[in-house]
């Protein structure tokens, strides 16, 4: 119910705007994302916040092109994933998203190595937009409310979900074409 309200009132003030039409649809997203999901509307924003906090300090902390690094926001837990050029840097970068206020957990995917090629990173595109598509096409699996991410073949899945939707979702990614291995890191709300 909070979510409908958040929402209306959301409507309201996009309404009121003028000239802006990349701040209606902008706006519009975002309140249709939050009212699929499972988060309230306050963690789902607040998730945002986090991801922008964690993209401005890592860019800031290291701004060489020879790391690639991102990080992923839901429920308030933080999934890093990509490439270092060393383990201080790996650290860093989860000392530096621990440091960010409203985080619970980090979940630290990072590898120390050379930076993906152009190739992989299509790769894992792919991978995501297909496992997200069958996730959706999935009656025993609620698609819109898990997020996915793909790094080297790796697909990483987060979500509030109930074990049997863990499972069926596991299910589905394990079997998706190019998946090498799926990292779950799902909260069971059952």
């Amino acid at each position: 119910m909070n979510k409908l309200i958040y929402l209306a009132l959301a409507g309201v003030m996009v309404s009121q705007l003028h000239g802006c039409a990349a701040v209606v649809v902008g706006g519009a997203a975002v309140g249709t994302s939050a009212a699929l999901d499972r988060r309230t509307t306050g963690v789902y924003v607040g998730d945002q916040e986090i991801e922008l906090h964690a993209l401005n300090r890592l860019s800031n902390a290291y701004p060489q092109k020879a790391n690639n690094i991102s990080a992923t926001s839901f429920n308030r837990q933080v999934l890093l994933t990509g490439q270092v050029q060393d383990e201080a840097t790996r650290s860093g970068a989860v000392k530096l998203m621990k440091e960010i206020p409203d985080v619970r957990t980090v979940f630290d995917e990072l590898s120390v190595g050379q930076v993906s090629s152009f190739s992989t990173k299509a790769s894992d595109t792919t991978i995501t937009s297909n496992v997200k598509t069958r996730m959706l096409g999935d009656d025993r699996v609620p698609g819109s409310k898990i997020k996915v991410v793909t790094e080297a073949g790796v697909v990483y899945l987060m979500g509030l979900v109930t074990q049997t939707e863990a499972q069926a979702a596991t299910a589905v990614a394990s079997s998706s074409t190019g998946v090498a291995k799926v990292v779950t890191l799902f909260e069971i709300i059952d």
